[in-house]
């Protein structure tokens, strides 16, 4: 009489089970790499960002007079304040390339007809960080800088660090809240959201804008604030807009 076989078990440490982390390491290998070329491109532009930063502070110091202007009391402000420019311009410079490696990332789970609208974004992702900083040298720093210097009668000589920090900052914040748009195409293209959703929390997006100019801005005056949050509810609408085109 044949003796029956009893079933066997599978080995704890399958094949397939150590085949499961692979896919994710890979990702991550990838992301680790994309991070990288983005950091040396930066690197690259801060150089290059150097040799234009004298062209730049002259450019950024034209409201308040030039250089002439600004009044440094410290014996390290001038060459924060350079530094800081030349930062800002290598990172305009570098900021197509670093799109690039954001949208290369998710290249693997896309369709060819998918991969080629993203191509596109990555010079409209540009432009708008360029309208942004933009924006804020040509509409708002023609008023911000009048109001700040002359409130109360009393008359302000900025000093490089505070004045090129303040200008600076408010360029690269405005720069990024310009790709708002891209980012909600990028969402709803992904099945994140929809067009729908974000007309519904209008209100939400109001308030959030309130409180971004807010932050942005230096004072809370309401002059600054709405020529700031003006523009964000405007992109808000744009965002509502390329969402719909997305799906």
């Amino acid at each position: 009489m044949p003796i029956p076989r009893l079933p066997t078990r599978r080995p704890r440490h399958s094949p397939r089970l150590q085949d499961r982390p692979r896919p994710l390491l890979e990702h991550l290998e990838e992301l680790r790499q994309r991070l990288l070329r983005s950091l040396i491109a930066l690197g690259i532009g801060t150089g290059i960002g150097l040799l234009l930063a004298d062209r730049a502070i002259d450019f950024l110091a034209a409201p308040v007079g030039g250089r002439a202007g600004l009044v440094s009391i410290d014996l390290t402000e001038s060459i924060a304040a350079y530094m800081r420019v030349a930062l800002l311009t290598g990172f305009a410079l570098s900021f197509p390339y670093i799109v690039y490696q954001i949208l290369a990332f998710v290249y693997v789970g896309l369709l060819p007809h998918e991969r080629r609208v993203l191509l596109l974004l990555v010079p409209l992702a540009t432009l708008l960080f360029l309208g942004g900083a933009a924006f804020t040298y040509f509409v708002m720093m023609p008023v911000a800088i009048p109001f700040l210097t002359t409130f109360a009668g009393i008359r302000t000589e900025p000093r490089p660090s505070s004045y090129l920090g303040f200008v600076v900052s408010l360029m690269f914040w405005l720069g990024l809240s310009f790709e708002m748009p891209l980012l909600a195409f990028a969402l709803a293209k992904a099945r994140l959201i929809t067009a729908r959703q974000l007309l519904r929390a209008w209100r939400f997006a109001v308030l959030a804008s309130a409180i971004l100019a807010a932050a942005i801005t230096p004072t809370v005056d309401p002059v600054n604030m709405s020529i700031v949050m003006v523009p964000l509810i405007g992109l808000y609408l744009l965002s509502v807009l390329m969402a719909a085109l997305a799906r």
